[in-house]
């Protein structure tokens, strides 16, 4: 099991082959047209809200914390202690996402400092980069060690100073950037720098690089479904550190991009449609609560609330709760009722992403 080595790989164009460079190729296109489809989305805010929590679900179920939609929609509703320890953490993997969205979008960098700001808003410490010895990453049944990260704090802080600079100078590596983020991800994994959350962390670190390299302008390729599919697969991972061949974990990557870029922009797509219906139903036979404030908030997310109507629309509780009451009359939203509480559901958008959970 060999540790890893400072990047780029010296022996880079043998790995890109031509299997692997006609994979990129067509990821490329997938992606090119998901930059497309999400442009015409006008609200950014609904498609960050909305599809970081099902990146959020579906990496945290990846590391065995298992919730459901219902679970993850009520914990961003009421934010007493009520939510469980699988609904927090699945909210700060979201919370991260979005804070690490917001610190590389103008810079287009990824430094040390964002991955550590991700890090500790997913982990909710400050723990850093690991400075004790004794991780190790072991079989889950049997308990066996599979690896051993580095152990040394230079050494580390060394690989992780090496791994920014990968990150960041285009000019280290002149390999396709869909094959330089399959090599980033293996290599962040395998230097393993934190004491918890690397697998979750370098997971939110694959979209970010894609707005780094103006692939995508938000981070909404979210590849943690297709992990979660796949994940014996996914630990292909481990074979590329015992025998060095490349080719199978870049083409498991790259085949990643273009099914996850599809079904996402067959997703967006289906909440445009649905946005469109809502839209003409307001405004024929609601006229008077009609405004594109109202419109996005009821796809903000699936479940929403008086408090939410009232901030989102700056109103009073008494004109949020009447427009409530008329969407429910109009059959657009369903009333549901915690203890004292209600909130509103839009049944066709939590639909859509439950047929995608």
């Amino acid at each position: 099991m060999t540790s890893p080595v400072a990047l780029p790989l010296a022996d880079i164009e043998h790995w890109e082959t031509r299997v692997v460079l006609k994979k990129a190729a067509e990821a490329h296109r997938h992606l090119a047209e998901l930059k497309g489809v999400v442009a015409t989305i006008p609200n950014e805010a609904i498609l960050i809200n909305t599809l970081a929590l099902q990146e959020a679900r579906h990496s945290s179920e990846i590391e065995n914390i298992i919730t459901t939609q219902d679970e993850i929609y009520k914990a961003e509703l009421f934010t007493d202690d009520s939510a469980s320890p699988a609904a927090k953490e699945v909210q700060n993997y979201a919370a991260a996402l979005k804070l690490g969205f917001e610190r590389v979008r103008h810079s287009r960098l990824l430094r040390l400092n964002d991955l550590l700001a991700i890090q500790q808003r997913l982990e909710q410490n400050r723990a850093g980069l690991r400075q004790l010895p004794g991780t190790a990453l072991k079989n889950a049944l049997t308990g066996a060690v599979v690896y051993t990260p580095p152990q040394s704090p230079d050494e580390i802080a060394g690989l992780m100073a090496n791994l920014i600079d990968y990150l960041n100078d285009n000019a280290l590596c002149n390999a396709d950037p869909l094959v330089k983020m399959a090599i980033i991800h293996h290599q962040l994994e395998s230097i393993h720098p934190f004491y918890d959350g690397n697998g979750r962390t370098g997971r939110i670190i694959n979209m970010l690089y894609l707005v780094v390299q103006g692939l995508l302008d938000l981070p909404v390729l979210y590849l943690s479904r297709y992990l979660i599919r796949t994940k014996q697969d996914y630990y292909r991972l481990q074979a590329v550190r015992e025998d060095g061949n490349w080719e199978p974990w870049l083409l498991y990557m790259l085949d990643g991009v273009s099914q996850t870029a599809q079904q996402t922009i067959a997703l967006i797509k289906a909440i445009k449609q649905l946005m469109h219906s809502y839209k003409q139903r307001l405004r024929t036979e609601a006229p008077k609560i009609y405004r594109q404030e109202l419109l996005n908030n009821l796809f903000n997310h699936p479940y929403t609330k008086i408090e939410f109507v009232m901030r989102d629309l700056d109103v009073s509780r008494l004109t949020a709760s009447k427009y409530l009451a008329e969407l429910v009359a109009m059959g657009l939203l369903r009333k549901e009722k915690i203890g004292r509480s209600n909130y509103y559901v839009n049944d066709p958008l939590y639909q859509l992403f439950l047929e995608r959970s």
